[in-house]
């Protein structure tokens, strides 16, 4: 037995106006085909064009290691510099990404190569942000701090996504204080008789290909897998509905402030009760 996944709605162009209308006002994800084809980016964004822009920038690395008492909020795991880091990607699989990333105020070239997209909704024009891997290397099931609205632009290659909204929280094994779900959850092939609850949460999924736009609601739940080699984009807006934008406030100013102080106090018995919790609370659904 599989997740309950539906198929992201696919469109090959939208309005302005059918987007507010039939996604972001009901906060329904959707897969945009062929949104950027005027981009210079479309043509020249692969990793190869990176390499030459960027190659002799230092970049932080994150594999998919379980989070440490030690480690600080999005602590990188390696540094390379970028040049080495594509050749890896392009030699072997590699569980190192690079993930939130603001390359574009590294290489400004790169801005020359895009437009803030107008969907209605105004996009920080400040954060876009960079995200790579290697074949088979994932993402953890997580939301973001700031639950905001996420356009995902996905370079080369192909990519796998998985998404639930907040209101499958209570199925997924939801880590207590925190943004992601038990780490140990293979979301690509769960196994349902260790984690049952899974078998309630209705969620969506899609494969992802050059030049598509993922739009992701306020505070959905995602999980990434690069099937080959490849890097996106994250253009976001802030949370417009208030009670995700009062959430977002709280995980800023107190949840992440509470969270960096309980490691400090309480070290890995800390993660390890956090863990435990998030089964006894998940299970209390059974």
């Amino acid at each position: 037995m599989a997740l309950n996944l539906q198929e992201i709605p696919r469109v090959k162009t939208i309005t302005k106006k059918d987007f507010l209308k039939y996604y972001f006002k009901p906060q329904k994800p959707v897969v945009i085909e062929r949104f950027i084809e005027d981009w210079p980016a479309y043509t020249k964004w692969n990793l190869e064009y990176m390499k030459q822009v960027g190659g002799h920038i230092t970049v932080p690395l994150y594999d998919d290691r379980p989070v440490d008492y030690k480690d600080g909020f999005n602590q990188a795991h390696a540094k390379m510099k970028l040049s080495d880091y594509i050749d890896l990607l392009k030699r072997e699989p590699t569980k190192f990404r690079i993930f939130l990333w603001n390359a574009l105020k590294e290489i400004p070239v790169l801005q020359k190569d895009f437009t803030f997209p107008d969907f209605g909704l105004r996009l920080l024009k400040g954060v876009p942000m960079l995200f790579f891997g290697g074949k088979n290397s994932h993402t953890f099931m997580h939301y973001d701090i700031d639950l905001a609205n996420i356009f995902h632009i996905h370079f080369e290659g192909e990519k796998q996504v998985i998404l639930f909204d907040q209101q499958q929280s209570d199925y997924i094994y939801k880590i207590p204080h925190s943004l992601i779900t038990r780490e140990d959850i293979d979301f690509n092939n769960p196994d349902l008789k260790k984690w049952p609850m899974l078998k309630k949460a209705k969620g969506y999924k899609s494969i992802l290909n050059h030049g598509e736009i993922l739009y992701m609601p306020e505070g959905y739940w995602h999980y990434m897998r690069y099937i080959t080699p490849g890097f996106s984009m994250s253009l976001r807006a802030i949370a417009r509905q208030p009670k995700n934008f009062g959430t977002a406030i709280y995980n800023l100013l107190i949840m992440r402030n509470y969270d960096n102080i309980m490691r400090r106090i309480k070290g890995q018995r800390w993660i390890d009760w956090k863990n435990e919790q998030a089964i006894v609370r998940t299970h209390k659904g059974l």
